[in-house]
């Protein structure tokens, strides 16, 4: 069966999977992620960059030798730890603590000597930490600006509070997800790492919102038809958009799997990796989230209010109500045959 039948039979309800049902589940394993990916924050940690904890870098073009960049830091500062990695086709960053200005002049000179580059070739520059602080600072204060204009925002486009909270949860969930990644891989957090954040987090709400979208159409119908109970109209909801969900998904994945796979790995564009790892994994999750952990978690917690449970009665009792009298029917049918 292709993707558009099984979208087609989904949408009208010929076929239906329990996203709603097996909610413990879902939530089971969203905790489980989450609290590896804490643990993973703790010990071994986020890597920041030079822009988050201040340094000096240099950038030496037309030599990929990291070994030699590494001997040039070493031969001026001693017991330095300098991070090498190589940027592109032809050449090499190299990351330390800060130095001197004079410092700075003879790790140049070393540099281009041992690489075998002009000096001109090798360009330095410094962070102090007062402003990789303030990096820091704005980047945390762009992310809670972030959720709380969110949040007030899908509060007034929805008119619930429920469904703002719900789709919090989710974003918590994918931010935290995508840090624990890079805290086991090791990457660098950069500022382009914090786009990327952002980035993904709109990606995340925005598939989101389609989805409550769907259930808001749905339940509305199911409070004034009384034929659904809350949790089987958002259920239907989430089978509606679940292959329009996927199917955005692969295609957005496969740009940013490029940079990533090709680009870093292959050609070593290593200046993407930041923002395309943050893009990839937030992506992945972000579909996972909206998917199995914002409606489900939507219905739970709505399934407290008077009216949900009132419609969740009613339409068990006529659900219950209709049984017998087919089967009453059924033994009247037999006894006068």
């Amino acid at each position: 069966m292709g993707m558009a039948a099984l979208g087609n039979r989904l949408y009208t309800g010929e076929s239906s999977y329990d996203f709603v049902g097996k909610r413990k589940l879902w939530f089971l394993i969203a905790l489980a992620c989450v609290a590896v990916s804490a643990l993973l924050l703790v010990k071994p940690g986020l890597t920041f960059g030079i822009e988050f904890e201040g340094g000096s870098q240099f950038r030496v073009t037309g030599s990929t030798d990291q070994e030699a960049a590494r001997e040039a830091v070493e031969s001026v500062v001693p017991g330095a730890v300098p991070e090498v990695t190589q940027v592109g086709g032809n050449g090499v960053r190299v990351q330390t603590e800060a130095v001197s200005t004079a410092q700075l002049d003879e790790i140049r000179q070393s540099l281009a000597e041992r690489t075998g580059v002009p000096l001109e070739s090798v360009t330095s520059s410094t962070v102090g930490p007062s402003w990789g602080a303030d990096v820091t600072n704005k980047a945390l204060t762009a992310l809670v600006i972030f959720f709380v204009l969110v949040s007030v925002i899908m509060a007034l486009y929805f008119r619930t509070w429920t469904m703002a909270l719900a789709a919090m949860a989710a974003l918590v969930h994918d931010l935290a997800i995508t840090a624990g990644v890079y805290a086991l891989i090791g990457f660098e957090v950069t500022p382009a790492t914090v786009i990327g954040f952002l980035t993904i987090l709109g990606y995340s709400l925005y598939d989101t919102v389609v989805v409550f979208d769907k259930v808001r159409e749905n339940t509305a119908e199911a409070f004034a038809k009384r034929n659904r109970t809350f949790a089987q109209a958002a259920n239907l909801a989430v089978n509606q958009t679940v292959v329009r969900s996927v199917n955005t998904t692969v295609v957005a994945l496969l740009p940013v799997a490029a940079i990533l796979f090709i680009g870093d790995l292959l050609l070593g564009a290593g200046t993407l990796r930041d923002i395309s790892l943050a893009l990839f994994v937030g992506t992945l999750v972000g579909a996972y989230s909206s998917i199995f952990v914002a409606t489900p978690l939507l219905v739970a917690l709505r399934s407290r209010e008077a009216g949900v449970r009132a419609l969740d009665a009613e339409v068990r009792e006529g659900a219950r109500g209709t049984a017998p009298a087919g089967g009453a029917t059924a033994a009247a049918a037999g006894g006068a045959a």
